[in-house]
Order: structure tokens, then C-alpha cells, then sequence
């Protein structure tokens, strides 16, 4: 009998399954490249090259390999990030608990936003000719919409529920934090009761933000009531693309979580950022990473990864193993 086996990552590697799998769950759990190196006896390099060779692969080609169809309704975010002195961004499109694409970008304007989702659009459309996104959820960014307008033009774009909240005590300037404060809660009732609506949930969204712009400006001064009702006015559009259809993301939690521990990493790991590096590999590679590495005990999913909380089929009950296989391209 014989067995072929597929291209692994590890096999041209000086390094051993289980120093690999210790060191990948370290710096998964948010430990820099220098402590997971330290812990597991190896070289920094040799792991940060570990994480680049597993972000060859495509992350549509990865996910789609388990199963998963194409997101018809996607969350899109760019997360501002510094690599040493310099901004940088990083362009994400998510659904559910999976990422999708994961960018890397040194300018916020629209066309390089629109060069990085089109890794993500031209990737899909290899594999599915016939896909289309229906909807997208955003922050609001200029860029990022306009990017996503040029890229999926007939796309539903809203705008994200917990982004607007966060957003409105910065709208009153001037104020104490408790009345902001008081204001944001009452903000918070406002769209959780209009998204609890069975029906004509975007006339009671329309109807609630100009008593609620009303009641600023009475409680607190007509110069902040003017504000908030201009921003409203920017932002309802977006706002009535959520509620208009079910199926639309509402808000951008999981993203932001898998956001900010990126963000840990590309600060911990900034002695390998020099001119010529790979960040946009070592991005690439820790999508995987998060997408198969499953959640811990406690977890409301323990024991399950997000390919498998959203359906996915894996190849092994091993998880180090589903990332060798699925990164290397040996499994159909």
C-alpha cells in the first residue's frame, strides 16, 4: 500500500510538530514572537517564517476547502495599525467568526483599500465565476465605501450599530461624561427597540432620531442637537441598509476582538518589520490561525473552532494537522 502524502509545511522545517504547535497556540493566545521563541527553545525568525509560509495560501482557497460557501453578506473594516513609526491599515472582510481576507496596506486612500478587497474579490470569482456579495457592513469609513461601491457595485453597504454608538459622545462636545454617558444609553435603547420591531423598522428608525436629535437639543443645547442631526442625516442611510434587511451584519464585536489581538502582535513582533519583510504574509498567516485554532474551555463554542461554528467540515480532529493540510494545498 502506498500513501501519498500532501506538501506540509513543516517538512522542510527544522522545527518539530509539537514545538511548532506550542509555539503557534503561544502566539495565538497573544504572546510576542520573542516570549513564544524563549518558551519553546527556537529561533524568533524561524517562527515568524513558520506563520509566513502558512499565509502562502490563499484564505479563500482555505475556507472554501472546508466546506464553506462564499459570504454572501460580509463585514468589511480596515483596522489603523503601526508598523515601527509609520501607519499602516488593514484591510479585513469577515462573516460570522471567519476571516475572509486580511490585508496590508501603508495608505488609507480608497484605490489602495480597493487593490486590497480585490485580492478577496478576485479570489472568490476564481472559484465561483457566478458569486456576487448582496450586502456590506462598514464603519462608515469614506474609503472603505467607496471602495466597496467600485468593487461590488449592486452590494446593500450599511453602516454598523455599535459604531455609531461608540460614536456619539464624541458628536457632544463639551459635556460631562455622565450626561454623554446618560445620552449614549439612550441611544442604545432607541436602536435596540427599533431592531426589535417585527416590521416598518426603518420608518421607526427615521421617526426616533428626530425626537431623539429634539431631545438633545432641549437637554443640552440647541448648537448639540444641530450637530447630532447633521451626523444623523450622514449616517441614517447606512443605518437603514441594517435594519431593512435581516440579514445584514448589525454590529463588527468578533472582528474588532480579532482586530485588536493583530494589532498586539504587529506591536510585539516590530523588531521583524524592516523595508522587504513580509507583513502582508505574516498577516495572511495568522488569519489561518484564528479561523482553526479552536476556542478554550469556558469558551461558548469550546473545543470548536470558527470554521466549524459556521458549518465548515475539517479534514482531521487535530486542529495543527487541518492547519498543515489545509495551508499546503493537499486537500480537496
Amino acid at each position: 500500500m502506498f500513501t501519498v502524502l500532501p506538501h506540509f509545511v513543516l517538512r522542510y522545517r527544522r522545527m518539530s510538530p509539537n514545538v511548532a504547535r506550542q509555539a503557534l497556540i503561544a502566539t495565538h493566545g497573544g504572546l510576542s514572537l520573542e516570549w513564544c521563541a524563549v518558551i519553546c527553545n527556537i529561533s524568533p525568525m524561524a517562527l515568524y517564517r513558520l506563520v509566513c509560509a502558512l499565509g502562502q495560501q490563499s484564505l479563500v482557497a482555505v475556507l472554501t476547502r472546508c466546506g464553506l460557501p462564499l459570504p454572501v453578506y460580509i463585514l468589511a473594516d480596515e483596522k489603523h495599525s503601526r508598523c515601527l513609526t509609520d501607519r499602516v491599515y488593514l484591510p479585513t472582510i469577515a462573516s460570522g467568526r471567519v476571516i475572509w481576507h486580511l490585508g496590508y496596506s501603508e495608505s488609507q486612500s480608497a484605490a489602495a483599500l480597493t487593490e486590497s478587497y480585490g485580492v478577496f474579490q478576485r479570489a472568490a470569482l476564481k472559484h465561483k465565476p457566478s458569486y456576487r456579495v448582496q450586502g456590506a457592513l462598514t464603519d462608515g469609513f469614506d474609503s472603505t465605501t467607496r471602495s466597496l461601491r467600485t468593487l461590488f457595485p449592486g452590494a446593500r453597504l450599511g453602516y454598523g450599530l455599535r459604531h455609531a454608538l461608540n460614536k456619539l459622545p464624541s458628536k457632544l462636545i463639551g459635556l460631562s461624561a455622565p450626561v454623554r454617558m446618560g445620552l449614549r444609553s439612550q441611544f442604545h435603547t432607541l436602536l435596540y427597540r427599533c431592531r426589535q420591531r417585527r416590521s416598518l423598522r426603518v420608518v421607526a428608525l427615521g421617526q426616533r432620531l428626530r425626537h431623539f436629535a429634539a431631545h438633545i437639543a432641549t437637554a443640552v443645547g440647541q448648537e448639540h442637537g444641530e450637530r447630532v442631526r447633521h451626523w444623523f442625516q450622514d449616517k441614517k442611510a447606512g443605518w437603514y441598509a441594517v435594519l431593512a434587511d435581516p440579514k445584514m451584519p448589525a454590529s463588527s464585536t468578533l472582528l474588532d476582538q480579532a482586530h485588536n489581538a493583530i494589532d498586539r502582535k504587529l506591536f510585539m513582533m516590530k523588531g521583524f518589520h524592516h523595508p522587504g519583510e513580509r507583513q502582508e504574509a505574516f498577516l495572511t498567516g495568522l488569519a489561518p490561525l484564528d479561523n482553526l485554532i479552536p476556542y478554550q474551555r469556558r469558551a461558548l463554542n469550546a473545543g470548536q473552532c470558527g470554521v466549524e461554528v459556521e458549518g465548515g467540515r475539517l479534514p482531521t480532529p487535530d486542529w495543527m494537522l487541518n492547519l498543515q493540510i489545509l495551508t499546503s494545498g493537499g486537500f480537496r
